[in-house]
């Protein structure tokens, strides 16, 4: 029995909106190494910024919290917030603090193109640590995207100096942290829900980096330029919160590979930022690699999808 025309265009709408959320969400992530790079021009430490973007992230994940505690009350465990501390410490610390140093030293476009490979290394990491075989033909995309990277890398050598290879690592390990939180959170999120993991995850987070601004720095580092305090706010808001749940939404409507597939998006907008906000060189090399490296994870993740349906 065909479907009515009216349900046709409500499942039209539904995926329209659910493009949109997802195609904004990796927007509002693309800037955060905006605000970052920008924020650091006014000689503010990655210890102290990372504080004030969680800070004034905090009482939205407060909000979140308790507004999922009373709509769907659920008993959290004992084994429950043991994990939800480690996921907040690999996912949401660890890899927010790493990325903040990282960009110190390398440019806000190659910071996303190796932020980009997370799908990758969660591949290598389940080969390695879980027994999960490679497929055959993830392979030949595997190579494409460490390719591309290498490209993207040598460009900013060219502009960046010595300094780079220490970014990189950085960042490189910022991704390997967020790729393990990917890896442990699968059972928890199924179980408890992603906006309740992620809020409880962050509230974790926002506490570490709180409590290590506050062994690191003195107090008196919070009193900075009120540009900085802007640029915080804005990367709490634009690029912590709304982008979660906008990513949650187009989950919901689309599913989770074509939201992941819009999301390829985000190195393209970062790019296209960081040369018309921070006027960041872009050289032929970096655009190859950028394209080597989307085009990459994009087969990668239809691959990964395909080997799960069959299954």
């Amino acid at each position: 029995m065909s479907s009515s025309p009216h349900s046709s265009a409500q499942t039209s709408s539904a995926r329209s909106i659910g493009v949109t959320c997802a195609a904004l969400g990796a927007l509002g992530f693309s800037f955060k190494a905006i605000f970052i790079k920008a924020a650091y021009a006014y000689g503010v430490d990655a210890e102290t910024l990372l504080a004030l973007r969680m800070g004034y992230a905090v009482p939205f994940f407060v909000v979140m919290a308790l507004y999922i505690a009373q709509h769907q009350p659920m008993k959290i465990t004992r084994r429950d917030r043991l994990v939800l501390v480690v996921l907040g410490l690999l996912g949401y610390y660890a890899a927010s603090y790493l990325d903040f140093l990282g960009l110190r030293y390398i440019t806000a476009s190659l910071e996303r193109l190796i932020l980009f490979l997370y799908p990758t290394i969660v591949l290598l990491l389940s080969a390695a640590f879980l027994g999960k075989p490679i497929r055959v033909g993830m392979l030949v995309p595997l190579a494409i995207c460490y390719v591309g990277i290498a490209l993207a890398v040598s460009h900013d050598f060219n502009v960046g100096g010595s300094n780079v290879a220490v970014g990189c690592a950085l960042v490189f390990a910022s991704s390997l942290s967020y790729a393990g939180y990917l890896m442990l959170s699968g059972e928890v999120v199924s179980r408890l829900g992603s906006t309740r993991v992620t809020a409880l995850a962050t509230g974790v987070a926002c506490a570490l980096s709180i409590g290590q601004f506050l062994v690191m720095r003195p107090i008196g580092n919070l009193v900075q330029p009120w540009q900085v305090h802007a640029l915080s706010i804005c990367m709490a808001i634009f690029s912590t919160v709304l982008p979660i749940w906008l990513v949650s939404e187009a989950i919901r409507r689309l599913g989770a590979g074509p939201a992941s597939m819009v999301g390829t998006l985000g190195p393209v907008f970062t790019i296209l930022l960081a040369t018309l906000l921070l006027h960041e060189p872009l050289g032929v090399m970096q655009i190859a690699g950028a394209v080597l490296v989307i085009f990459g994870v994009s087969r990668i993740s239809r691959v990964t999808k395909g080997a799960e349906k069959e299954h």
